[in-house]
Formats: structure tokens, C-alpha cells, sequence
């Protein structure tokens, strides 16, 4: 495809702007209404649901779209995938039950997985390499601004209006940007054959989708017999099998395994796993503990996921200046370490009971973010010719959502079998009805103020130590992610200046 000069590129660029800013808040704006969103449709055992099945579908459709926007230009695949946001978008807002949310995240995460890679495509396509420095540095700060903006928007939604809001907001910013590249936008889109893997998404979202559901199982509130959730999981291991094996023939795969040979490239991606996994932990459960067990209103939830995005900025800007001098692994080792820090924080949380010290940990965690993601795209990007240097970009954004997904579906399964293993063995000491959804009456502050005081002391309780197990598998996730930090080359990247340079 070639870019014609007669797009309007300051629009355009404004259109992607508002577009990555959309899909950014999303991810942070819907962990801080949660809590608001469970007191008033129940389901508090379908909590990781909403966030793992957003991920799952994203994760999935990312290298899928990457195939479709070559084949069919950037416009077409761009407008289609923010077409379906808006739609789930709408029907989150009108959920009446659990269930619909999950089935209307599912379609947001389905038009999602267009947003972030064909946005920038579009960029890479409208700008000159030297241009493009600059303008990826203001696309960065997107994500900086839509994790401060979330769940402050968020927590205003829950508290003064309506946890609908929180989805409704997108379609504006969605028709608006959708509408700019559509009449702006002009592409020439070579007309060529072009292999697009669909096998291999089928069979990597049967994989993922089966094997997330077993993970969600792990309670004693099965759903399914153990002999239905065997096969299951028999079907995600062979599909897995299966998927591994097609992408090694197929001649066009959606994921070039031999990539994974490069050692670099195989523990930057599983340490990426396991820092994704904390990072939606933390934003999927922290503020339900603020809120549920601290007692705190919405807006201080929020503010306390909101310091993320104070510590990553800061520490990725001094992480690319310090690589410089000592090399990818001390800078990303140093991020390891405050990562497992901050695990420490929420491990200890039940303990120094305030929110102060939760934003703490979750400041730790964006400076750890920031050390190890940007050494490790960079180390990435260093490490392969530039015929692959995209693709091998994208599996590590592919695998840092992937580690959310997944951890944030196994802590959901963890969590839940805590909750009720709790109301088993004080079943006949509570003053409430004994099971998993009375939870969430903790979570709305009309229905907290119903509850006799030994009642919420039960309930908090129960929630706390349940969320202990929960952080305490953030910290065993820290521990393994700094071992494969600490497997990283020893190469200095001194010598080879040019291949520092990495789009912001």
C-alpha cells in the first residue's frame, strides 16, 4: 500500500489520537466501575469474566487484523473493527445480567483488536521515519493520560451517575474518529494475493478460549462435571498441539515461531507474560479490596490504579537513557525488582490496612512496568532484521495480554474458591446468607450502610483473606518474571546506536 498526498494527516492523526485513546481507557476505566457494576447486577463469581473475555478476544484478533488491514488497507479494517467496539459498547451499557456484560465485552474485544495495531500502521504509513520519532511520542502519551483519566472518570460515573457511562462514553469518540479516516484517509491498496492464517486464529482462540474456562472453574461451584471439564481440556491442549503444529507448515503464519529461538526474544516475552498478568490483576482486584475491605469510595479506588501511570512514564523515560550506558539487563533487572517490591506492597496490604499504601504498590508497579516493557521492546527490536522487526513487536504486545487474560481468569478461579471455602467454614457464624454473590453487597456504599457493623466485619473478612491469595499469586508471578529477567543476554547496546532508536 502506498500513502497518497492527499491525506489530510493532521486529521487523520487526530482520528488515531482519539481512537488509541478510546481503547486505552477502557482498559482502566472499566476496573474501577466494577465494584459499582457487580452491587447492581450480581454475579460477583463472573467478575474476572469481564475483563478475560475483553483480553481474550483482543489478544486473539490483533494478528488477525494485522493480516486483513495489509490485504484490504488500513481504512476499511479500522472502520469495521471500531464499528463492532461501538456495538458492544452500546450493549454493555444496556446489560441487564452478568452474562450480557460478558457477551457484549466479548464484541468490544472483538473490534478492540483493530484499534491499537492498525492506528499505528496508519501512522507508520502517513509519516517518514524521521517524522515518526516524534509523532509515536505523542501517541505514547496517550496511554498515559487515558490511565490517569480512567479511573477518575470512572469512579465520577459510579458516583454520580451511572456505571452505564462507563461504556457510552466511547461512541462519540468512535463515530468521530471512525468518520475522520473514512473521509480523510486516502489509500491505494495494491491488489495482490495474500495468505491470511484464519485456521491458525481459529485454532489459537479454541486453545485460549477452553483453556481460560478451565481455569475460571477452579472452585467447588462447577459448573461442569470433572469428566466434561477433562474434555475440555483435552480439546485446549490438542487445539494448542494443533496450532503449533499448522503454523510451522502453513507458509504465511500468524505467529513465526522460529522467533522463539532467539533468547532474547523468548524470556523478554515470558517475562512480558507474567508483567502483563499482574498488571490486570492489580487493576481487575485492587479496587474492590479498597473498596470492599477498606472501605473507601470509588473516586479513592481509582486514584489509587491511578498512580500507575505516574511511575511508568517517569521510570520508561529514565529506562531509555540508562540502557544506553549499562545494557538491557541491568535496566530490566531493575524493573524486576520493583515489580516483586510492589507485589510485597499488596501482600502486605492486610496488614497496613490503607489506601495510601495500596497506591504505593501500584506506583511500584508502573515503575516496574516502565523499566522492563521499554527495555524489552527495545532489546526486541535490536535483536531482528527489519523484515520481522514488526511482527516480533506484536508478539510482545501479544503476550503481555496474554498474561492478562490468563491471569486475570486463574486469579478469578483462585479468588472464588477462596470466597467460598470462607462461608463454608463460617457458614454458621455469619449473619448473612452464606455464599459468593453476598459479596457483593460490600461493594455498593446504600447497601454496606444496611449491614449491622459485625456483619460488614464478616463480609470484609472473608473478602480480605480471600484477596490475600489473589496477591499472594501477584508475588510468585514477580519472583518467576525476575528469573526470566535475569535470563536475558549480558550484550550492551553501546556499540550499535542505530539500534537503539525505537519509536516512542
Amino acid at each position: 500500500m502506498k500513502n497518497n498526498q492527499k491525506t489530510n494527516r493532521p486529521l487523520v492523526l487526530a482520528a488515531v489520537i482519539l481512537a488509541m485513546f478510546m481503547a486505552a481507557v477502557e482498559a482502566t476505566i472499566v476496573a474501577t466501575a466494577m465494584p459499582g457494576i457487580v452491587a447492581d447486577l450480581g454475579g460477583f463469581s463472573l467478575f474476572s469474566w469481564v475483563f478475560s473475555s475483553y483480553l481474550l478476544m483482543q489478544v486473539v484478533m490483533i494478528p488477525l487484523y494485522g493480516k486483513l488491514a495489509d490485504l484490504y488497507g488500513r481504512k476499511l479494517i479500522f472502520s469495521i473493527g471500531i464499528g463492532i467496539f461501538l456495538i458492544g459498547s452500546i450493549l454493555c451499557g444496556f446489560s441487564w445480567s452478568m452474562e450480557m456484560l460478558i457477551f457484549s465485552r466479548i464484541l468490544q474485544g472483538i473490534g478492540a483488536g483493530a484499534v491499537q495495531p492498525i492506528a499505528t500502521t496508519i501512522v507508520g504509513d502517513m509519516y517518514t521515519k524521521e517524522e515518526r520519532a516524534n509523532i509515536q511520542g505523542y501517541l505514547a502519551s496517550i496511554w498515559g493520560v487515558s490511565a490517569i483519566m480512567g479511573p477518575i472518570l470512572g469512579a465520577l460515573f459510579i458516583q454520580y451517575a451511572n456505571w452505564s457511562w462507563v461504556f457510552w462514553m466511547n461512541i462519540p469518540f468512535g463515530i468521530l474518529s471512525a468518520c475522520i479516516v473514512i473521509f480523510f484517509l486516502h489509500e491505494k491498496v495494491e491488489k495482490k494475493k495474500k495468505h491470511v492464517d484464519y485456521i491458525g486464529a481459529i485454532l489459537l482462540f479454541v486453545s485460549l478460549s477452553t483453556f481460560m474456562f478451565v481455569l475460571i472453574q477452579l472452585d467447588e461451584g462447577l459448573f461442569l462435571s470433572n469428566l466434561q471439564l477433562l474434555l475440555i481440556t483435552l480439546v485446549s491442549i490438542v487445539s494448542m498441539f494443533w496450532f503449533i503444529s499448522h503454523e510451522r507448515k502453513t507458509k504465511e503464519p500468524m505467529v513465526t515461531l522460529s522467533l522463539w529461538k532467539k533468547k532474547e526474544i523468548r524470556y523478554a516475552n515470558l517475562a512480558s507474560f507474567m508483567a502483563g498478568a499482574m498488571l490486570l490483576a492489580v487493576s481487575g482486584y485492587l479496587p474492590t479490596y479498597v473498596q470492599g475491605v477498606l472501605g473507601q469510595s470509588p473516586l479513592i479506588a481509582g486514584l489509587t490504579l491511578t498512580v500507575i501511570s505516574i511511575g511508568w512514564p517517569i521510570s520508561s523515560t529514565i529506562a531509555g537513557k540508562m540502557m544506553l550506558k549499562t545494557g538491557f539487563r541491568i535496566t530490566a533487572i531493575i524493573g524486576g525488582v520493583a515489580l516483586i517490591i510492589s507485589s510485597l506492597c499488596f501482600l502486605t496490604l492486610p496488614y497496613i490496612a490503607h489506601f495510601l499504601w495500596a497506591g504505593l504498590g501500584s506506583f511500584l508497579l508502573g515503575v516496574g512496568m516502565g523499566f522492563s516493557t521499554t527495555t524489552f521492546i527495545v532489546l526486541i527490536q535490536s535483536s531482528v532484521e527489519w523484515n520481522v522487526r514488526g511482527e516480533a513487536t506484536a508478539m510482545n504486545m501479544f503476550m503481555r495480554l496474554l498474561g492478562g487474560a490468563i491471569g486475570v481468569t486463574l486469579l478469578g478461579g483462585i479468588l472464588n474458591k477462596q470466597v467460598r471455602s470462607a462461608f463454608e467454614q463460617n457458614g454458621e457464624s455469619l449473619s448473612v446468607e452464606p455464599n459468593i454473590d453476598a459479596v457483593n453487597v460490600l461493594l455498593e456504599a446504600e447497601q454496606r450502610a444496611k449491614l449491622s457493623l459485625v456483619e460488614q466485619e464478616q463480609l470484609q473478612t472473608i473478602l480480605a483473606s480471600s484477596l490475600s491469595a489473589v496477591f499472594m499469586s501477584l508475588f510468585i508471578a514477580a519472583i518467576i518474571g525476575f528469573v526470566f529477567i535475569s535470563l536475558l543476554p549480558k550484550d550492551s547496546i553501546k556499540s550499535d546506536k542505530s539500534k537503539t532508536k525505537m519509536p516512542r
